[in-house]
């Protein structure tokens, strides 16, 4: 949402204060992405202040140093109580003010901030910010050079520190046939009180968050084979719903029908007394297709052995590759029902209309069903909703990971298809996210069950998000061995004096990515932000960027 500078000094009731033409104010809040989170993270709502440039010109969105302190100063006298010349009835406690530099100073500024400081409903004074970012390669600071600065500065006997550092786990690489990289990754954030030295390993009795970001899809996941069955069935409710067919690959190499022709056959010998080769005790173990699995975690995604009738066809025909051959399988099905061939078996509680069909059949009697128009495909979607509904409450209650009433949201069958189908959704992603920590971090129950119920918790609450950060607390010794010989993406450290709101703080940060977006391209600079570096142990051919967060504060008497 982005308003003129002018509606600021409107809200404020100033009477004169003149603003260019070029400045735009955008409002940030809690749904938006903050560009100063990366450094900042104190009110959830922002102004952000920057040019407001056509998108026909080849212009710069931002502000050169000596103007963006202007506007800054503008800010602080608005807020200011004491500023009775300006015939204030009444000041507004605004939220701080973010401006984006240009870098062009010495000390590369990208962005200046104001935030204002009060006690109940009265503004006492003002916390300045000023952010600067560099790129070097070799040179890091010196942590007691930083404190002595701080010290400096503020004239502050005593400091206090605070680290942070996180770690990348795991990053899903682009494939080698795409260009798309994926946004899955895990890493965790770890912060802990008093460093020592910039750039420290953190210490084992650190705090930490894992972060949990996984989007569904990677063929090198040990669930694959499953979500691409769930492909399948999405593409099923998309054709229910828009009534226009587009039939994804097919995920077996054979013929649907032949498959059904095959099972109907089996299912009626059996009916009729003969044996089935290869069954030697009697009775025949069902089992859904292997592929679905992956055998580097059959022991936590179990195959199921209770396949009903419905759901071993729901095996056979996710390989439909047309209309025709859809409505071919579903002939096949309905005559042997009708001709009392096969007396097949289904699950209790299903109210696909196959299942009711079937019932049906048990005594002599079936309503015609007419196999045109969207029938055969809401059937078919009926039955795969049943049967992979079932995969999933399977796993998370075979694994002690949830209890069925937990999981009676995700099953319900008292909504809409294509909500059942949104459901079944987030059922695979919480699958996947458990499947990862297990097969690549080697969780183990007690950390699995509360990162369910996280997870589960969030989605009853929100729609699918498969870029949502999932965040679960945990002790950094536990993934001490991911980390432990690995570069940190960011290392910070605060330095700290003052309390309440008479705290002021310095940050400095080093991050292989650019904190600062708008500033990626300008590399150009200082050699050093600060010298007599003792960190060696960063590899020469990687570019890190370096943060340094000054704060300052004006008081109103």
């Amino acid at each position: 949402m982005c308003w003129n500078a002018a509606f600021i000094c409107s809200a404020v009731k100033s009477l004169t204060v003149l603003f260019q033409s070029d400045v735009e104010i955008c409002l940030i809040g809690d749904s938006c992405k903050n560009p100063i989170e990366r450094f900042w993270n104190g009110n959830t709502m922002v102004y952000i202040l920057q040019k407001a440039v056509s998108l026909f010109l080849l212009a710069s969105y931002f502000f050169p140093y000596f103007i963006s302190r202007q506007l800054i100063s503008l800010f602080t006298m608005v807020q200011n109580p004491n500023m009775t010349h300006l015939k204030l009835s009444e000041v507004v406690v605004l939220p701080p003010l973010w401006i984006r530099c240009d870098g062009s100073d010495p000390e590369h500024t990208c962005w200046l901030g104001a935030e204002p400081l009060k006690a109940g409903n009265k503004i006492t004074g003002i916390n300045l910010y000023m952010v600067t970012c560099d790129a070097d390669k070799t040179c890091f600071a010196n942590l007691e050079e930083l404190k002595m600065q701080h010290k400096i500065m503020h004239h502050s006997s005593v400091v206090t520190t605070k680290g942070f550092a996180q770690y990348e786990l795991i990053r899903a690489a682009a494939l080698e046939d795409t260009i798309v990289e994926s946004e899955s990754n895990i890493c965790v954030d770890i912060t802990w009180n008093t460093v020592d030295k910039i750039l420290e390993t953190p210490p084992l009795i650190s705090a930490a968050t894992l972060n949990i970001a996984l989007e569904p899809g990677d063929p090198r996941s040990p669930v694959y084979q499953l979500y691409r069955e769930l492909q399948f069935l999405l593409a099923l409710a998309e054709c229910l719903k828009t009534e226009v067919t587009k039939w994804p690959e097919p995920l077996e190499p054979e013929s649907a029908v032949e498959l059904v022709q095959e099972f109907l056959a089996d299912l009626k010998r059996k009916l009729d007394g003969y044996c089935v080769s290869g069954n030697r005790d009697g009775k025949e173990k069902i089992k859904c297709d292997t592929e679905a699995v992956d055998s580097s975690i059959k022991s936590i995604f179990n195959e199921r052995g209770d396949l009903d009738f419905a759901e071993q066809l729901w095996c056979k025909m996710k390989c439909v590759s047309s209309y025709q051959e859809l409505i071919a399988c579903f002939t096949l099905i309905l005559k042997s029902l009708e001709r009392g061939e096969i007396q097949p078996w289904i699950h209790h509680g299903s109210s696909s209309l196959l299942s009711k069909l079937i019932q049906q059949s048990y005594h002599g009697k079936m309503e015609a069903v007419s196999l045109t128009g969207i029938t055969p495909i809401q059937m078919l979607l009926e039955i795969g909703l049943d049967k992979m509904k079932k995969d999933y409450v399977n796993f998370f209650i075979g694994q002690e990971l949830a209890t069925l009433t937990y999981l009676d949201y995700f099953i319900s069958t008292s909504v809409d298809l294509q909500e059942q189908v949104h459901r079944v959704q987030k059922l695979h992603h919480m699958l996947e996210i458990m499947v990862s920590c297990t097969v690549l971090l080697l969780f183990k129950h007690e950390n699995l069950f509360p990162l369910t119920q996280i997870c589960m918790k969030y989605y009853r609450e929100n729609p699918l998000d498969e870029r949502h950060v999932f965040q679960l607390p945990i002790s950094s010794a536990l993934v001490k061995k991911f980390y432990q010989d690995s570069h940190p993406e960011v290392w910070k450290v605060d330095i700290s004096s003052g309390h309440g709101p008479k705290e002021v703080k310095t940050t400095w940060q080093v991050s292989t990515n650019s904190p600062v977006k708008h500033m990626t391209s300008n590399n150009t600079g200082k050699e050093c932000l600060l010298s007599d570096s003792t960190v060696n142990a960063i590899p020469e051919d990687r570019m890190y960027f370096i943060t340094l967060v000054k704060c300052s504060q004006v008081h109103f008497r």
